[in-house]
């Protein structure tokens, strides 16, 4: 039987209808809609109506926030229901089904969920077109039916075969190219006439289905960068500047293979894109690189001091780009970007530990009648895919440390959505060996699902107008909470030295990622653990669902790797073995669907041929784009990101050298992101790393040379502004253009392009070991803009690293100019020797015009500058690479390297020759530009009293321990496990970690009585941060409260605190369970209802990552022993339902009882309403709040994120010594 709820926000909580409704009226421009509410609807089956009434009250609703009801409100509505696509991963009716299973046990329940929106008006036909044009993506969602079904199990065909192309080996060329066509395929005729005279004179047979799928697949320009590998066979060059580089290009060959091979060698995008890595090694220049057969992710080898000791360790970084999925499902496109980005470096064994992420956009405030039809608007474009990225790289755990959009007309064609991420592991956990015959391949991880087939071939296409309708299951769908579990397992080296190698489920499914793993491979699909049944060979054997690997490992170890597996949440099971037949065999109910030789798959098709044409740049670069201060400001190209940036949290792993913003006023982007290594929570190190990027497109429009060479140069003076040695830098580079067809120019794009940034390579001794290309931006007869970003990446110690705010007045300002590579490197190097001797305080690449540098520097102190007089400069004229320092002194000048340009003042304004401005003017028109899209500011109603409650006394326990134990559950979706270890072994505490193990009812079971004798054996319990469960369904924590309120773990919590004297810490999602358990304020599990207290959204109705102040308001508790009250503690928050409410009564009570332990607080150490300051809304500012007795605390700043060398950019006092007042209470 379906069971059916529809749940809704109470009225003074509906802001997501309310912004919503906004913008259908102001964006969409439907001014006859005159209200609407939205509605979340569950139907369950398999579940008996008592359970279903407590999943009601508990995990599809919270009965502080929501209203629940049987029947749809009445009233003259307009119904509009939405729902996934069939065959889509649902988060949110996954993370219900999970929850339900652990709050009734037994098997998982069937969930199905819709969003229903109510729209009243007097609506068009046409109004309401609009309306669902604009909220449902035919990509990923439908109309939902409103009735009630019979069942939610779906009926899938059972197939038993797989189709057999008969009479391919014979068709002529009219029906080849009508088979092309029929079967949608990325290949051209050329591939297709290669694979039919391979059946046919080799084979001897006529192809499967899946065979031509899985070639399809495994030929795609995604997965083999057919036009990198095209043959260069004519090569016309106009323009001096880049024959002199093409010539160089040319000696670069004859150096690398020898005169003969270098003849014979064809060339091609590839090899300009590799050569310059090749010849810079041959030539003793990259001492760190690390060379191996398993290509995954860059790699570099770093020596690290970890407790005092050096260890070899290899830095590991990635780039990615989901340009089509994201462009046609921004969410999912976007949410799987990040995911694919973090795989690549995991599957090398490494831990991914930061990120950062780069975007190309059309103006995103262009009104909604101006989209081209077949796209989605900018604006949405947008919005949802930053909401993608982030609620994927939020909820795995991953910093991202740096986030930038670029905004070019040339994006209208196709979005640019790209990532990059850094990953490390001590050297020695990473064995990288040669798969033998009887070697096993084992797949971990994520179901398989029909969500991702085809997403390598479509990536490969250009777009039409029928993409959105066509293009459905190509798109993967990212499960965040399962790609976590994979990272937990690699960073065991136990586990990873049983892998000999190993590959991501990314572009082309089971055919590439088990297929590249060994030359011979005999592969079992029926071993293909599905999401549902109904799925034939060729989808199992191209679907590109996430979160899988495929590992091998010697069968001996096999069972060793799969219980391992096991422990952390995962499945893993066989899937194939190594053969020494060099083929690649798939069988698919007891019949060989695929038989491919080796030699075969890796000809990669027909050779392609391509002429190459190079003008003499007729275009200008790009100019003066301003002539003031306050024109700059206001300008789209300068604008701050801070409300997009801010959705991003910046402080996970308790690793982040530097903030995204920095200063005081956190106003100042980083133009470079740097986190420490990622050692064990037991260890310690200062050794970091650095990335930053360039990406010069207007430059790169106007000419594709200058503008690459252009783009690397700024990559590296970012690092070197950032006080790191660009002799150690290394490169990747993405590389994002038009369909370049047959036509010679646009060949003639990439082709100046590379020969651009591998003349840089060369001339400063820095190699891109890696890279990735995209080369299908076209719609119709748009094209973007031609795209080579550089990211440079080197070692830094944590200590030396220069952020870029101003720090103070009277310093001296100067300039350190950008010339030719050869002055570059000097300057370079003088600028380091100032950095290493401590002369510089602030520092800033010029990536636009030296003003714009000076008033980014002085957005975070509010630190002025004023310009010498009778200086002689250009300040809005192009100076890309040029480096702006506040120094500790005056230093001597040089024409040609060093200029002095001014002074910092105190006095918050910025003065440039005749131009004046305040910095507060021009800071409110820097984030007013795109306030309308990425929001910063969400006032919240009420007032925030000071509290005082001090300490007379405190609760004691009754026994000490020498070594207090601290129990840390890790629930899936949580991933503050490893920075809460750490703080509580810094302390002196002894940590220990329960995994929480769900994938069968009896693995459940197990847990619950694991996690049971681990809280009777330990003095405190500490509930972590995460998103467990996906923070659904819609609300935070439900996961795990509904296993909390199991009776075996309700009286385990009871004993430790009412009788055996322990505490409680619950942070950020651990105080989300807490506030939903009843433990704060009442200090007991207990059923919780409308006249509780809980936290809701932010205001803001987003994610917010920042540093915030929180003033002490009550010490009174075990926890808070170390401070005193109206202390003030900086500390990082990343959440987006931390609004704390209470009933106004209940609120006074805990003031009274000194029950509020934190408060937001302003620069004065005021609490304070002020959004600037009180992140989310929360009501009398309040961030902690304890049980009576003060042994249970919860809050929502990361206490547990701090150390040394984090946050270097934002200044503060940021321990709460929490964890150290923990063990002095149990010191009697």
């Amino acid at each position: 039987m379906v069971r059916r709820i529809y749940v809704e926000k109470k009225p003074a909580l509906r802001q997501e209808a309310a912004g919503l409704l906004t913008e259908l009226r102001t964006v969409l421009g439907v001014t006859a809609l005159e209200d609407l509410r939205l509605i979340n609807r569950y139907d369950a089956e398999g579940l008996d109506e008592a359970v279903f009434r407590r999943a009601a009250d508990s995990v599809f609703s919270e009965p502080q926030v929501d209203d629940t009801a049987e029947d749809l409100p009445q009233g003259a509505w307009t119904v509009l229901a939405v729902e996934p696509l069939p065959g889509q991963f649902d988060q949110r009716a996954d993370s219900a089904a999970q929850c339900v299973q652990l709050m009734a046990g037994g098997e998982r329940p069937l969930i199905a969920c819709a969003k229903v929106y109510l729209l009243a008006g007097d609506l068009t036909e046409a109004d309401l077109e609009k309306i669902r044009g604009y909220l449902i993506n035919p990509v990923e969602s439908r109309e939902a039916a409103p009735g009630k079904p019979e069942t939610l199990v779906r009926s899938h065909g059972a197939p038993d075969r797989v189709e057999t192309l008969d009479g391919f080996t014979a068709m002529d060329e009219s029906a080849l190219s009508a088979l092309l066509d029929k079967l949608g395929l990325a290949m051209d005729l050329d591939d297709l006439r290669f694979l039919q005279a391979c059946f046919r004179d080799e084979e001897r047979r006529d192809p499967t289905i899946t065979e031509v799928r899985v070639v399809d697949t495994y030929w795609s320009d995604h997965c083999r960068h057919t036009t990198f590998s095209t043959h260069l066979d004519d090569v016309d060059i106009q323009s001096p500047r880049v024959k002199g580089a093409y010539e160089r290009y040319l000696a670069a060959r004859e150096e690398v293979y020898g005169a003969e091979r270098a003849a014979e060698r064809p060339q091609t995008l590839m090899d300009i894109a590799t050569i310059g890595t090749k010849v810079l090694k041959k030539r003793g220049l990259l001492p760190e690189i690390d060379e191996s057969e398993e290509i995954n992710a860059c790699s570099i080898h770093v020596p690290a001091v970890v407790d005092g000791e050096e260890q070899d360790w290899l830095l590991m970084f990635k780039n990615e780009t989901h340009n089509h999925p994201t462009e046609i499902e921004p969410f999912g496109g976007a949410a799987t970007c990040i995911g694919g980005c973090i795989r690549d470096p995991l599957s090398g064994r490494a831990y991914v530990h930061q990120a950062m992420r780069v975007t190309g956009a059309a103006d995103p405030r262009a009104p909604f009648e101006k989209t081209l039809e077949g796209k989605l608007p900018q604006r949405k474009l947008c919005q949802t895919a930053a909401a993608g990225y982030s609620s994927y790289g939020n909820q795995i755990g991953l910093a991202t440390g740096h986030v930038a959009e670029l905004y070019h007309p040339g994006y209208a064609a196709k979005r640019l959505e790209c990532g990059a991420v850094v990953a490390a592991a001590p050297a020695e956990n990473v064995r990288r060996e040669r798969p033998a015959p009887g070697d096993v391949v084992i797949l971990l991880g994520g179901r398989t699902g029909r969500d991702g087939i085809g997403g390598a071939t479509g990536s490969s296409k250009s777009h039409n107008k029928k993409s959105l309708q066509t293009m459905a299951s190509e798109v993967q769908k990212g499960n965040a909470p399962e790609e976590r579990k994979l990272q937990r397992l690699f960073r065991d080296g136990d586990v990873t030295r049983l892998i000999k190698r190993c590959n991501d489920f990314g572009a082309g499914g089971v055919s590439v990622a088990i297929g590249e793993l060994a030359d011979g491979l005999e592969i079992n699909l029926d071993a293909v653990r599905k999401k549902y049944d109904g799925l034939d060979g060729t989808e199992l054997a191209i679907s590109e669902s996430q979160e899988r690997m495929a590992v091998v490992v010697a069968p001996e170890d096999a069972d060793k790797f799969i219980a391992a597996a096991e422990r952390e949440n995962l499945e893993a099971y066989q899937v194939a073995v190594v053969t020494a037949d060099p083929r690649m065999v798939m069988r698919w109910q007891g019949k060989t669907i695929v038989s491919l030789s080796r030699e075969f798959l890796n000809s990669n098709g027909a050779v392609k041929h391509a002429a190459v044409s190079v003008t003499e740049g007729t275009v200008p670069l790009p100019g003066r784009d301003f002539t003031s201060l306050r024109e700059m400001a206001s300008s789209l190209k300068c604008a701050s990101r801070r409300g997009l940036i801010e959705r991003f949290d910046g402080s996970i792993g308790a690793g982040s050298v530097l903030m995204p913003f920095g200063g005081k006023n956190q106003a100042t982007p980083a133009q470079a992101m740097a986190a420490l290594l990622p050692v064990l929570p037991e260890q310690e190190t200062d050794q970091a790393s650095v990335m930053a990027w360039g990406c010069e497109t207007e430059w790169l429009s106007a000419d594709p040379f200058i503008g690459a060479r252009a783009s690397v140069t700024v990559s590296l003076a970012k690092l070197v502004a950032s006080g790191a040695d660009y002799k150690k830098a290394y490169l990747t580079l993405q590389e994002f253009f038009e369909k370049l067809r047959d036509d010679p120019a646009r060949w003639g794009k990439p082709f100046a392009a590379l020969l651009g940034a591998l003349d840089a390579q060369l001339r400063y001794g820095c190699a891109a070991i890696g890279g990735k290309d995209s080369m299908s931006g076209s719609f119709l007869d748009l094209d973007v803009p031609p795209t080579l970003i550089s990211f440079a990446i080197a070692p830094i110690r944590a200590g030396e690293i220069v952020t870029p705010e101003f720090k103070e007045g009277g310093h001296p300002v100067y300039a350190f100019l950008c010339g030719s590579p050869k002055d570059n490197r000097t300057t370079w190097d003088t600028f380091h020797s100032l950095c290493q001797a401590g002369r510089v305080k602030a520092a800033w690449a010029v990536e636009d015009c030296a003003a714009e540098g000076v008033m980014k520097m002085s957005f975070g102190n509010r630190i002025g500058f004023t310009a010498d007089p009778g200086l002689e400069a250009d300040w809005y004229a192009p100076a890309k690479g040029a480096i702006l320092a506040e120094l500790t002194e005056e230093v001597e000048t040089d024409s040609r390297f060093i200029s002095r340009l001014g002074v910092t003042t105190a006095d918050g304004t910025i003065t440039i020759g005749n131009d004046f401005a305040p910095i507060d003017n021009l800071l409110s028109l820097n984030e007013a530009v795109l306030a309308d899209v990425y929001p910063t500011r969400a006032a919240a109603p009420g007032v925030a009293p000071m509290l005082e409650a001090p300490a007379f006394t405190r609760a004691a326990p009754r026994a000490g321990a020498a070594k207090p134990r601290v129990l840390i559950p890790v629930f899936p979706g949580t991933n503050c496990e490893y920075d809460s270890a750490r703080a509580a072994v810094r302390a002196g505490l002894e940590a220990e970690t329960v995994v929480i193990r769900n994938l069968t009812p009896e693995a459940l079971l197990s847990s619950a009585k694991e996690l049971e004798a681990a809280i009777r054996r330990s003095q405190i319990v500490f509930l972590p941060g995460g998103f467990s469960g996906g923070d659904e369904p819609d609300g935070s924590a439900k996961f795990i409260v509904s296993l909390f309120r199991s009776p075996r773990l309700t009286d385990a919590v009871h004993d430790l605190l009412q009788n055996r004297d322990g505490l409680m810490l619950g942070i950020c999602n651990g105080f989300q369970a807490l506030i939903k358990l009843g433990l704060v304020p009442f200090g007991e599990i207990r059923d919780t209802d409308a006249a509780c207290p809980t936290l809701s959204y932010n205001v803001i109705g987003r994610h917010q990552s920042k540093i915030v102040r929180t003033r002490v308001a009550s010490n009174r508790s075990p926890w808070l022993s170390r401070v005193n009250v109206g202390d003030v503690v900086s500390v990082p928050i990343s959440h987006g339902e931390g609004r704390f409410l209470c009933p106004p009564e209940l609120l006074q009570t805990l003031a009274e009882n000194g029950q509020i332990a934190t408060q937001y607080a302003d620069f004065s150490g005021l609490p304070t309403m002020d959004p600037d300051h009180n992140p989310n809304g929360s009501v009398w500012a309040v961030e902690g709040i304890t049980s009576p007795d003060g042994r249970v605390l919860g809050k929502m700043g990361h206490s547990e994120r701090v150390g040394p060398h984090l946050y270097k950019n934002v200044p503060g006092e940021y321990d709460l010594h929490l964890f150290e007042a923990a063990r002095d209470y149990f010191s009697l």
